[in-house]
């Protein structure tokens, strides 16, 4: 055999190989089944769409005017304090941020029923989740509020499930059905079969309550080490994928649940310690071209007090998503209004920054002159995936991109992300 690139059925039929047509029928027999697997396990990477953080407000305060509240207590802060965080804007997107404050602050957003809300009378709860329950679907009609919004109940273990289940439940009436863009946080994942019980969970809620069958989606919060490795010795993550039917979105990371289960000391507990690259770094291997998105955690430190404490709280935050963005997490978890003045000068400017680049490269591989740096497929992809996330975030529109390169557009990077479609060269 040659090893020629034409297409297989030309190169069979040209009688350039010694094989029967029977031996590739076995062949066939024995890759097939194969090929649908690894096509059903691993679709491809959801690029396009993820939210740049998710906010977690307790349940106790759960209102449509979250979003609202939450800009102006930001704008607030940024008005109070503007040196500090002059001082972070490198890419001269100061105004972004003030726009984005203004007219959408909150991508994603999760009412809290577990940590952020503890445990209350049962009276209390169900009154909190029926109104929860109103404020989503308040916030999914209105074309300003956020794309995601959801809630996170109480967890598996066996003296809350069925808490979780009823808040669950009450959340969903209370909503008139599954408003657009929910889903539910599922805390602390212990073990694989776990995952198996949602997924039972969501066809029981949906047959109880009438809801379109695959309605309810949820994501999957690692908070443990078991999460990340069984006591079989295989890694938890990957197989509870695989388990949840389709129904996974992303895969949250929990800071300070999972280091102290590692056994860090509260001071040296943070995004940036090395028990939590590790776990996250098995969770974006784990989460890898299956379509699940990957979030980090969140930081408890808040741009509040003094203006050298507020200086001090804004720079570790804008340091800490940036350090997230650079490997690879583009979504965390914000918990406080200031947090939200940091989270978007830093993806804004993590997006400028690489937009000129990205865009020149890509530029050069669709007009195959090369440039500077000679890309293939994979890494051409791998541009397309940073300019869409720039767009979707905001960080630059689709004229600046085109002022680097005229040839890209939203189809030119659809297509180069989805490898079904072949995009023209030259």
């Amino acid at each position: 055999m040659t090893g020629r690139s034409d297409n297989e059925e030309s190169f069979v039929e040209s009688g350039d190989t010694a094989l029967t047509p029977g031996a590739f029928d076995r062949l066939e027999s024995l890759f097939g089944p194969i090929d649908d697997q690894l096509a059903q396990q691993y679709p491809g990477d959801r690029i396009g769409g993820q939210p740049s953080h998710t906010v977690y407000v307790s349940a106790s305060d759960a209102s449509a005017d979250v979003p609202a509240l939450w800009g102006a207590a930001a704008l607030a802060i940024l008005d109070a304090h503007p040196d500090a965080f002059a001082e972070l804007d490198t890419a001269d997107a100061s105004a972004l941020v003030r726009d984005r404050l203004n007219s959408a602050p909150i991508q994603d957003l999760r009412f809290d029923f577990e940590d952020g809300y503890g445990w209350r009378s049962d009276a209390v709860e169900d009154r909190h989740a029926t109104a929860a329950g109103a404020a989503l679907s308040a916030l999914a009609k209105d074309p300003a509020g956020p794309t995601w919004l959801g809630i996170r109940a109480k967890g598996l273990a066996a003296h809350e499930r069925r808490r979780g289940i009823r808040t669950l439940e009450l959340v969903l009436d209370g909503a008139g059905g599954v408003p657009d863009g929910f889903v539910f946080t599922v805390p602390k994942l212990r073990a694989v079969d776990q995952v198996a019980a949602v997924v039972a969970l969501c066809e029981e809620l949906e047959r109880a309550h009438g809801l379109p069958d695959r309605a309810l989606r949820f994501e999957l919060q690692i908070e443990s080490p078991q999460a990340v490795i069984g006591a079989d010795g295989t890694t938890t993550l990957a197989r509870a994928i695989t388990r949840s039917d389709g129904r996974c979105t992303s895969l949250h990371y929990g800071t300070y649940d999972y280091s102290a289960a590692c056994g860090i000391t509260s001071a040296q507990q943070s995004l940036a310690h090395p028990v939590a690259d590790h776990a996250k770094n098995v969770m974006l291997v784990a989460a890898a071209q299956t379509g699940v998105w990957v979030c980090d955690g969140s930081t408890q430190v808040v741009p509040t007090g003094d203006a050298e404490q507020v200086a001090v709280s804004a720079r570790r935050h804008f340091e800490l998503v940036t350090r997230s963005l650079e490997r690879g997490f583009y979504q965390g978890w914000d918990m406080h209004p200031g947090h939200l003045v940091t989270r978007w000068l830093a993806t804004f400017g993590f997006f400028r920054h690489a937009m000129p680049v990205a865009a020149a490269r890509l530029g050069s591989y669709l007009d195959r002159q090369g440039g500077a740096v000679m890309d293939e497929p994979a890494t051409a992809q791998a541009l397309a995936g940073v300019l869409v996330r720039g767009l979707d975030s905001g960080a630059f529109g689709i004229s600046e991109l085109q002022d680097v390169a005229s040839a890209i557009d939203r189809d030119v990077l659809r297509g180069l992300l989805d490898r079904s479609v072949t995009v023209p060269l030259g």
